[in-house]
């Protein structure tokens, strides 16, 4: 048996994998004039164990031995980026969910580390905490645009999901910006894995 997954139609497909592309295809470049492309994408449920006892170490003619037995510390969920010009693994966030506040807290320890970035892109998923009213608020902070963003549920940038997706994928005018807005989080189209480097580089890691 295999699993499968059918394709969702999305009328901005095609529009959306050449705007990946050519990020991808420009990274190097953007990086040189202090931009950042960053793949970000969360890895759930992953068991936290530890073996139970002690690795025999190698010697010669022995292999390391590690004991198959484990003692179990729950679960933990990460949160990775991988930075595209430079071809690594960067900021890194585990914890016991991925809500909200977990993936906002993952953008800001990202930009805060970096401080010299002028601009960011981040390409995403669909889940919701992606297109969330905190991260919204919180681009629009940094970016110091000063602008009404509406109020949720109701009116404006705010009102929906849709809306705050829209916000947080396009730069806005440059009449309609104070600085210039900072931050870009571009969606793939689902079901899509081609521009996901981002856990591929983790497992590797975790790997070696």
């Amino acid at each position: 048996m295999r699993y499968y997954l059918n394709p969702e139609p999305d009328p901005q497909a095609d529009e959306k994998i050449a705007d990946i592309n050519h990020l991808y295809q420009t990274a190097q470049e953007r990086a040189e004039r202090g931009e950042a492309i960053v793949s970000t994408d969360e890895m759930t449920g992953v068991q936290a164990r530890e073996p139970k006892h002690p690795d025999r170490p190698m010697q010669p003619g022995q292999v390391l031995y590690r004991e198959f037995e484990y003692v179990r510390h729950g679960t933990l969920s990460f949160i990775v980026n991988f930075h595209v010009a430079e071809g690594s693994v960067g900021q890194v966030s585990a914890g016991p969910t991925r809500k909200e506040e977990d993936f906002l807290a993952h953008i800001q320890r990202t930009v805060e580390a970096e401080p010299q970035i002028a601009q960011w892109h981040f390409i995403v998923d669909n889940l919701n905490t992606h297109q969330s009213e905190s991260l919204v608020r919180y681009v629009a902070d940094e970016s110091d645009l000063d602008i009404d963003l509406g109020v949720k549920g109701k009116s404006g940038i705010l009102a929906s999901m849709q809306s705050r997706a829209a916000f947080l994928s396009e730069f806005l005018p440059a009449s309609e910006q104070t600085i210039g807005q900072r931050f870009r989080l571009l969606r793939k189209s689902r079901p899509c894995s081609w521009p996901w480097p981002a856990l591929a580089a983790l497992l590797r890691r975790m790997a070696s």
